[in-house]
């Protein structure tokens, strides 16, 4: 849903498109006359506006915050771990839940999260043999159920944060650490 505020001051639009089959961008300034008449932009004004604002968001968040889509490589496939349902696997369009994303599995109380959660954790053990770690923010997880679905629990680490704070503290911890 878009929520549309009124401004204290009227804008009018300048330039509509940027040179680019992936990127448009409508520019705004305040109206100098009650006419609504407007000057157009010359092209190489909204192109260093464009580039100043790359430069920008990259020194604040990083190289490679705005990516042109059309000069990146796209990955041709992506490694996923099966969420245990095939049905699920072909729904999510990959095959499953991508591997080296975080992925936050939401809905209401006992409409299977854990259950998901602990199945995709299974078929991961099952296929690199490897470690997991589970944040069980709702304190629901049951080791003998997590067994019963092929968790090696011997390989399973758990926390039970207190507060989402830690809960993504501990994540973004146990992340880095590789």
């Amino acid at each position: 849903m878009l929520h549309l505020t009124r401004l204290p001051v009227r804008l009018a639009p300048v330039a509509a498109t940027v040179s680019s089959p992936y990127l448009s961008c409508v520019r705004f300034k305040r109206s100098a006359a009650k006419s609504g008449r407007v000057s157009a932009a010359s092209g190489s004004d909204r192109s260093a506006a464009l580039t100043m604002a790359i430069r920008q968001i990259e020194s604040s968040f990083g190289k490679g915050a705005v990516l042109q889509l059309g000069s990146t490589k796209i990955a041709e496939r992506v490694d996923v771990i099966s969420s245990g349902s095939l049905s699920l696997d072909l729904a999510l369009g990959v095959g499953g839940i991508p591997r080296g994303r975080v992925v936050e599995i939401y809905g209401p109380e006992s409409s299977g999260k854990t259950t998901l959660a602990l199945s995709c954790i299974a078929e991961a053990q099952k296929t690199d043999g490897g470690v997991c770690a589970f944040i069980d923010a709702e304190h629901a997880i049951d080791a003998h159920y997590a067994k019963a679905l092929g968790v090696d629990i011997d390989a399973l680490y758990v926390s039970q944060p207190d507060s989402g704070e830690e809960a993504l503290e501990i994540a973004d911890t146990l992340i880095r650490s590789g």
